[in-house]
């Protein structure tokens, strides 16, 4: 079944948010992005997880699109993903699309008591739970959202968040660039974290992906890499297999369908992180480069969403600034 692809604006009936939440649109003549600004009160991701500034709604490349809104709606009631009547539905933690990260180490929870805050870079700081247990599907009370402030032109796009945990210690002023190069269908994102506060800052950070080619659901997906992959988590063979270099879905997944698996034998060099995820049945391919050493990758997916999810470490201590980027190509297969 071909699944079309939602519109960037949801509206309030299919995910719950505000029907047009604060975005921007930035363009070359090779490509054009949308992209989702954060916001308390409208943005289209509220959840405690993924890192809010700039979540890539849209991008339109040599006549494809890639991305968009894979679940139907939100739900409070689901931990990440599960499938109802109307369609899969996301948690609100998970309702994330298009390339997005999480700082997937959330700082000082360990030494926080119920009722005190920790950091969640990105996001702000959270409160606390009686449990003293931390998942990323935990709905956690986001204390204080810290300061945001946006700079835009008509090809790239400024988000910095600025953040003090008094409590905890920890602080930080993060920027992300996103831009678009002016002669080739690439987005470049860049970043750049100041540690602000009296805390050394250590976190492993992925990026989710979330990837959907013209709207057609998980299928003639190869994800192909630099190192011969050495999977210490294999696929199960009903829906992928790994051989040499390569990832390769064996089906289009279907109802409650998933693949995934791991992507380990990378080397420590910087230029091991180098993805190319090229779907068969449109034509189309994605090349993801950043300039970090991988310390992790994996692939997640189900019907109508697939992941390529690199992990790097992010390291900051007090005075000091660590810098990462990625360079996303998009292009059709010959």
């Amino acid at each position: 079944m071909r699944l079309r692809l939602p519109l960037l604006f949801a509206a309030v009936a299919l995910c719950g948010q505000a029907a047009e939440p604060p975005s921007a649109v930035i363009s070359s003549k090779q490509i054009k992005v949308n992209l989702y600004l954060p916001d308390v009160e409208k943005g289209f991701y509220q959840g405690a997880r993924f890192d809010w500034s700039g979540m890539i709604g849209l991008v339109e490349a040599g006549g494809h699109k890639f991305y968009g809104q894979w679940f139907k709606r939100v739900d409070p009631e689901t931990r990440d993903v599960g499938y109802k009547e109307d369609g899969v539905v996301a948690a609100v933690n998970t309702a994330a699309v298009g390339p997005v990260e999480e700082f997937q180490t959330p700082l000082g929870f360990a030494t926080a008591k119920p009722g005190e805050t920790f950091v969640k870079i990105g996001v702000g700081s959270l409160e606390k739970t009686a449990d003293n247990q931390y998942a990323f599907a935990k709905v956690f009370k986001i204390v204080d959202h810290g300061k945001w402030s946006v700079k835009r032109s008509p090809t790239s796009v400024e988000i910095t968040h600025d953040l003090l945990d008094k409590s905890s210690g920890y602080g930080y002023s993060y920027t992300k660039i996103i831009r678009v190069a002016p002669d080739k269908p690439q987005l470049i994102i860049e970043h750049r974290l100041k540690n602000t506060g009296a805390q050394p800052i250590l976190s492993t950070l992925y990026d989710h992906n979330f990837t959907v080619f013209d709207g057609e659901p998980t299928g003639d997906i190869t994800v192909t890499v630099p190192w011969e992959i050495k999977s210490t988590r294999p696929p199960d063979a009903k829906f992928a297999t790994v051989s040499g270099h390569e990832f390769v879905y064996a089906k289009t997944l279907e109802g409650q369908e998933r693949a995934s698996g791991g992507l380990q034998g990378f080397g420590p060099d910087a230029s091991q992180y180098d993805f190319r995820i090229e779907n068969k049945k449109t034509g189309t391919g994605i090349r993801i480069q950043g300039d970090r050493p991988l310390t992790n990758a994996t692939v997640w997916s189900i019907r109508p969403v697939m992941a390529v999810e690199p992990f790097i470490e992010i390291k900051a201590d007090p005075g000091k600034e660590f810098t990462w980027a990625y360079t996303y190509t998009y292009y059709n297969l010959k």
